[in-house]
């Protein structure tokens, strides 16, 4: 089937290798082409792109941004403004007939733009782990009512999703079925790096720098994500997007330090099998295989794992106190409700007064909890509901965070 793509955070680290992408699969003859573009501000970069890959729809939230960008392209269609990408999705849906949305906006400005997407019953390429973070229980249900199917683009769900894949059947539209992996998975485990601050000992850990935990040795990201893997609280997000993703509850899922980023996830089964998912550490090949699973082609640059380079994996737990984000998790997993949506957004805030200066690193985390224990949990069943769940963990933490 043709896939006419918008892609929505086209100029991050996912979104430029979301492009390379469908440019290898055209090279292969695979009929695929990017109808909508969406950005923060970096419009130099947008038109680059559309020139490109012959895009004549673009949204920048930055209004500034988007006048540059129609002074200097006045052939595109400039949607501007908080609401830019979601008008995007509509456009490009009702006149383009998109029929996938890559979610790459980094945190909970990715909410409304995705969720659009999946009312219109778009292929949802998902890796803004924030959508289900803070609105998991609204998202999951929206994208079955509309049979918009989700392919997890994170290395570590893609990896599960494929050992899952093979064992439970997935629906001809939509998500897997409630309580379908749950009856056949006993436990889910992710796979973490560490980040650029893994061996760091703990008494300088709380004190490290934002350039200190912006060197993430393997994976290269946006500011946001890789400070949030150094805390590991990337990974504690993970946990929470899993439980929506997969239907697990939240003590089926667990994680391991694995530095070397070769396998992405363990799946055990309730048979006594457990599958593990392994690959190079490059985020393209999960970006391929949400667009061909469950098709094998030649991948765009990482080559094919040499079962040599196993040879003396590193596998260990993780520190509780060292990483207190998971307990946060599995406390927003157990709580529902608006308690993701106020972790997520407190996080949020938190890493920005990081790599402000304003607070150490240590100090995220305790923020976070200060945030979650300071505001009620209500119904997350609306999108005004969340919505007043993120303004009210951001107002608090900046609270917190001005005493």
């Amino acid at each position: 089937m043709p896939v006419r793509l918008v892609l929505l955070g086209s100029t991050g680290s996912i979104g430029t290798s979301t492009l390379d992408v469908v440019a290898h699969l055209r090279l292969l003859g695979e009929d695929v082409s990017v109808v909508g573009l969406a950005a923060n501000g970096a419009w130099e970069k947008v038109f680059l792109q559309a020139q490109l890959h012959g895009v004549r729809r673009v949204a920048l939230a930055d209004p500034a941004a988007a006048a540059n960008l129609r002074q200097a392209a006045p052939q595109l269609k400039v949607f501007d403004g908080p609401d830019a990408a979601t008008r995007l999705v509509e456009a490009c849906h009702a006149l383009d007939g998109a029929t996938d949305a890559a979610a790459a906006i980094v945190g909970f400005a990715g909410l409304r733009p995705t969720l659009r997407a999946a009312q219109l019953g778009l292929a949802i390429h998902l890796s803004n782990k924030e959508t289900l973070v803070a609105a998991g229980e609204l998202f999951m249900r929206t994208a079955a009512a509309h049979g918009a199917r989700l392919w997890p683009v994170d290395s570590e769900h893609a990896g599960a999703f494929q050992c899952i894949a093979g064992r439970v059947a997935l629906p001809a539209r939509g998500p897997f079925a409630p309580g379908a992996v749950a009856a056949q998975v006993e436990k889910l485990v992710l796979t973490a790096s560490g980040g650029a601050l893994r061996a760091m000992p703990l008494e300088h850990l709380r004190q490290a720098t934002a350039e200190e935990a912006l060197r993430h040795p393997t994976w290269k990201m946006g500011p946001k994500v890789t400070i949030d893997s150094a805390t590991m609280m990337n990974k504690a997000l993970e946990v929470i997007e899993a439980h929506w993703l997969f239907g697990l509850p939240g003590e089926r899922i667990g994680a391991l330090l694995h530095p070397q980023s070769l396998v992405h996830a363990f799946v055990a089964f309730k048979d006594g099998a457990t599958l593990a998912q392994l690959g190079s550490p490059d985020m393209r090949v999960p970006i391929q295989a949400a667009f061909t699973w469950p098709r094998a082609l030649p991948p765009a640059a990482a080559q094919v794992l040499d079962p040599l380079t196993l040879a003396g994996l590193e596998l260990a737990p993780l520190c509780p106190e060292r990483y207190p984000g998971f307990a946060l998790a599995h406390r927003a997993i157990a709580a529902g409700g608006t308690a993701g949506a106020v972790l997520n957004a407190a996080n949020e805030v938190a890493v920005e007064a990081f790599v402000a200066g304003r607070i150490r690193l240590g100090r995220i985390h305790a923020v976070v909890a200060q945030t979650m224990d300071a505001l009620t949990v209500h119904d997350a069943d609306s999108l005004e509901a969340v919505a007043a769940a993120d303004a009210a963990a951001r107002a608090k933490t900046q609270e917190i965070l001005g005493s």
